[in-house]
């Protein structure tokens, strides 16, 4: 059948629309249902609560439900895995944190490239970690600590939230800078190593500031030093550990991200509304509270600081011959 060109131009036209009609009315009418947030670690660590916050804040913005899964083991790749086999279409998202990227260099057999399977959705925040320890532990202070752990080699044990966490690679970067052996106990996240911790069962914990900092506050911890180069607002009488280890500096990441070909769409609403609830004084203030600065970034900047960070880890555990436990 011949058409006439005007026809058939108009044919083409509308053709050509129709993949983008869907796209628009997904982005639109999304969310529909309720959406989950998975969590590779246990409930009350710091991932669960910058989650909970974060959830709470998108629910209220977006009218929808999002619900947190915590899917604790093989330090997050269990959640992670879960979000990558999951349907593309917003409604099952993951927690990034410091272990996606170190797991990725640690480990040889994951079922995943978490690089490649994961679509960077917006940044939470940047956290500091705190060297602590069980109040009744024979030192007060960083120096301290080091010279009590250089004269009892191998003897200390080192808590962590599972193999790769952000506790994990802060406290292997204090050994290896200060030529401490200690050994590294892995937990399913902070609640547990937190509880040995002040039952003493373990030594020492870099653990992320806002699932330490109310135990600090209630001195069932004795806080050493923060992590990052400059003192933290929210603890400001406790030294850096820069201070006592030259060149020591460690910060935790989290954000948002969706399994790969999610909608730009639907990543672009979400960063959106990520970034205005970060800007918000109530989402703010909770954060500040917790130690926490907000990582408001585009899916890009957030992409951008997963690959800077899978660069700088994968020199550090080269170097200081970090292994998986």
């Amino acid at each position: 059948m011949h058409l006439p060109r005007r026809k058939f131009l108009q044919l083409a036209a509308g053709a050509a629309a129709v993949p983008v009609l869907p796209r628009l009315a997904t982005a639109e009418t999304y969310p529909s249902r309720s959406v989950r947030l998975l969590v590779g670690f246990a409930a009350g660590g710091a991932p669960d609560i910058l989650a909970r916050l974060l959830g709470q804040c998108l629910s209220e913005r977006l009218g929808q439900q999002f619900v947190i899964e915590n899917r604790p083991g093989g330090g997050g790749s269990i959640a992670t895995e879960a979000v990558i086999n999951a349907p593309a279409d917003g409604y099952t998202l993951l927690l990034v944190t410091l272990a996606n990227v170190v797991n990725a260099l640690l480990y040889d057999n994951l079922n995943h490239n978490f690089i490649h399977d994961i679509a960077p959705v917006a940044g939470i925040s940047r956290d500091a970690n705190v060297m602590v320890v069980n109040p009744s532990f024979p030192t007060k202070t960083a120096p301290e600590f080091i010279a009590y752990a250089k004269a009892h080699p191998g003897q200390l044990s080192m808590a962590s939230a599972g193999s790769g966490s952000s506790p994990h690679m802060a406290g292997e970067l204090f050994k290896f800078m200060t030529g401490i052996d200690m050994v590294h106990v892995p937990y399913r996240g902070s609640p547990p190593a937190l509880t040995d911790l002040l039952s003493g069962q373990v030594h020492v914990y870099f653990g992320p500031m806002s699932a330490t900092i109310e135990s600090i506050k209630a001195a069932k911890l004795r806080a050493l030093a923060v992590t990052t180069a400059a003192r933290a607002k929210a603890l400001p009488d406790v030294p850096s550990l820069g201070d006592f280890v030259p060149g020591y500096e460690f910060s935790a990441f989290y954000g948002i991200g969706a399994p790969r070909n999610t909608p730009v769409e639907i990543v672009d609403k979400l960063n959106r509304e990520i970034n205005a609830g970060l800007a918000e004084g109530k989402l703010k203030a909770r954060l500040a509270d917790l130690g926490s600065s907000p990582l408001a970034v585009s899916p890009a900047d957030f992409r951008k600081l997963i690959v800077d960070e899978t660069e700088k880890w994968g020199k550090v555990i080269r170097t200081a011959s970090i292994r998986a436990e």
